[in-house]
């Protein structure tokens, strides 16, 4: 009898084993195997919206917040800090530097140094040491400051929205040095919002940029002096005597149809950028920058970038080289699941990593409207690429662990592909010009930790997504993240030697959407539609309107007006609670073939979608009603927006 038993709950506990097993982990839960993310406790009178991060020297954490105010943070490592209210009545700071015993901040219209001379812990000077005008207009962050090796200082200024990115005052759109005297130079332009930046240890600068107009995708510029990034409107005010380029707003084609790659090769000044973040796939909404320098302390990627997302909350990695003088590298996911839109990051005496967070007005998908954790290594490698290295002939991969040599030699396991964006004054850009390239012999290194891939197809000026999901590591894991975007501006020796594949473009089909109907139907008759809807679309990813009531057997007339700053669609769904995220989610996973769905999966749970809309745009889309009366849904299914972005949609 007991031998019975026993085997009876053997038998059971091998199918939970089982039934565990067979259940796949999402990729939060398998990051926070090697990455944990630990809240930082913050009192619930506080709203810690996070403008900037700087530790003192006794180890405490400053956090200037986008209300104004800088918080000073004892034991911040702690399940217990305390918080002391240093600094008020600012404007809006986005960023902060600790030096000299006193804190730098950039407000809207200034850089200010706050000091607490009487050590009480409350600052009694705020000095003013540089100053810019404003319009007024509510899209005119600064960003800053950050300190170069000179002791300098480095700010970027926002531009002013107004139907698109304007500088409706002096040096918008720039990026500015100022000494500690006060002294201010001009060093670069066209930047559009450039909420992240950092400098390297050779004093290089580079900044991060979000998709907009003249902006196809997120990506990272290096700047040096006199340098242009992009964006035209910068661009008036180099008739000053200390602007470092004397190029015009008129002097660049909106409509012509290159890729800023190639338009940079006939105007010097253009600074083609480091990386590009694919839109969607690797964040929407890029900030801050944050160089390892925790020699090892953090993983195995000492001396790469982690690269901040706000809208998607999460962090991107990249690796860096440079080639022929010019920077590029590759990008890679790293770390999601953070609690509100990531906007600052710095290290932590621990070799942790503060993240300072905020949502208000920006959303994201991390729910919470502001917050402050800590990524902290739990001291196991995960199995990753760890650096993507160009050759005149393809890739040379590096991996974090030796990999499975037979599956490595086996080029089926790798996919790469090579696309591109569009440089004009439209709002981002769809993903362009995409083609297959081809492995055609893999040689792996006698430990296993490198592959040299001969790669077909290979283009310069092109971002190249390399897969590979089968791969395995020499003790059986898989990669904990099997894509990577390499941004290819030069290979070694300056010719390119990867053999060109013809492609056969004659047969490329659009893809159609037979539930994207933006003509009236002709049943339909004179009378048209029984019922004519207008959704617009305001600040902080939200419509309107939060509820619209129709009628069920309805002919109905959708319109969207897009009156935002950025891109939108309407999406209307089946009931249920959960739908609008279950279709946003699909809408998440789409990777390139987002852009030519419109970000719509094809699912039952859609009814009707319009295409999507740029700021200021519109488009209007008709579709019978349900029959069966209920609460149905409208949701906006661009990747990260479908968390806020809905309206409840009453069937009776």
């Amino acid at each position: 009898m007991q031998i019975s038993q026993k085997i009876i709950r053997l038998f059971i506990c091998f199918c939970i084993g089982q039934f565990t097993f067979g259940q796949s982990k999402s990729i939060v839960e398998k990051e926070a195997e090697y990455y944990k993310i630990v809240d930082v406790p913050i009192p619930k009178d506080i709203k810690l919206e996070v403008g900037g991060l700087a530790l003192t020297d006794d180890d405490k954490l400053g956090v200037s917040t986008r209300r104004g105010e800088v918080w000073l943070i004892d034991n911040p490592y702690s399940k217990n800090p305390t918080y002391n209210r240093y600094a008020h009545g600012l404007h809006e700071a986005l960023g902060l530097a600790y030096k000299n015993k006193g804190f730098y901040l950039a407000q809207r219209s200034e850089l200010t140094r706050l000091e607490d001379n009487t050590n009480d812990g409350i600052a009694d000077v705020y000095k003013t040491i540089y100053s810019w005008p404003l319009s007024g207009n509510y899209h005119e962050y600064s960003y800053g400051p950050k300190f170069d090796k000179n002791g300098d200082m480095i700010l970027t200024l926002n531009l002013s929205w107004y139907n698109g990115g304007k500088s409706l005052a002096k040096w918008r759109g720039w990026l500015i040095k100022i000494t500690p005297e006060g002294k201010m130079t001009p060093l670069a332009t066209g930047l559009r919002s450039p909420a992240g930046f950092e400098i390297n240890e050779a004093n290089a600068i580079f900044y991060t940029e979000n998709q907009g107009d003249w902006v196809g995708s997120g990506r990272m510029t290096h700047l040096e002096l006199g340098d242009f990034a992009g964006h035209v409107s910068g661009l008036k005010w180099t008739d000053e005597p200390d602007s470092p380029l004397s190029l015009k707003p008129e002097d660049i084609d909106p409509n012509s149809e290159l890729t800023l790659y190639e338009y940079a090769k006939k105007e010097p000044a253009l600074k083609a950028p480091a990386i590009w973040f694919p839109h969607t796939i690797l964040g929407i909404s890029t900030s801050d920058i944050l160089y390892d320098t925790t020699n090892g302390k953090f993983g195995p990627f000492e001396g790469q970038q982690f690269i901040g997302d706000q809208g998607h909350s999460k962090i991107m990695r990249v690796f860096m080289e440079k080639v022929n003088g010019v920077y590029q590298g590759a990008a890679f996911p790293f770390a999601e699941g953070f609690s509100s839109g990531i906007l600052r990051m710095i290290w932590g005496n621990d070799n942790s990593m503060f993240v300072g967070m905020t949502s208000r007005g920006w959303a994201s998908t991390g729910k919470k409207m502001f917050g402050l954790q800590r990524l902290v290594w739990t001291g196991k490698t995960p199995f990753e690429i760890k650096t993507m290295k160009a050759l005149d002939d393809g890739f040379e991969l590096e991996f974090t662990k030796p990999i499975n040599k037979k599956m490595g030699q086996d080029i089926s396991n790798y996919k790469i592909s090579t696309f591109n964006y569009k440089y004009h004054d439209i709002y981002g850009s769809p993903i362009i010009d995409q083609q297959n390239a081809m492995v055609h012999k893999a040689e792996i290194s006698e430990d296993g930790l490198r592959v040299k891939l001969n790669v077909h197809g290979m283009r310069l000026g092109f971002i190249h997504q390399i897969e590979i999901p089968k791969l395995r590591s020499a003790s059986g894991e898989l990669l904990l993240h099997d894509k990577g975007y390499y941004t290819l501006n030069e290979v070694p020796g300056g010719e390119l030697k990867s053999p060109q594949m013809h492609v056969d473009n004659s047969s490329k089909k659009e893809i159609e959407q037979p539930k994207r109907v933006t003509t009236m139907p002709s049943e339909w008759g004179e009378r048209g539609a029984d019922e004519k809807l207008v959704i617009g679309t305001v600040p902080g990813l939200k419509y309107d309107v939060e509820e619209i009531t129709i009628h069920r057997n309805s002919k109905i007339q959708l319109t969207l007006n897009n009156n935002d700053d950025m891109i939108h669609n309407v999406v209307v769904t089946k009931q249920g609670k959960e739908t609008p995220l279950k279709v946003g989610e699909m809408a998440l996973n789409l990777g390139l073939d987002g852009p030519d769905l419109n970000y719509v999966p094809f699912t039952d749970l859609v009814l009707a979608h319009s295409g999507t809309v740029g700021p200021e745009g519109s488009e209007t889309i008709y579709f019978i009603s349900p029959s069966e009366p209920g609460e149905y849904w409208i949701v906006c299914t661009f990747p990260g927006h479908a968390f806020t972005m809905r309206t409840k949609l009453i069937v009776k």
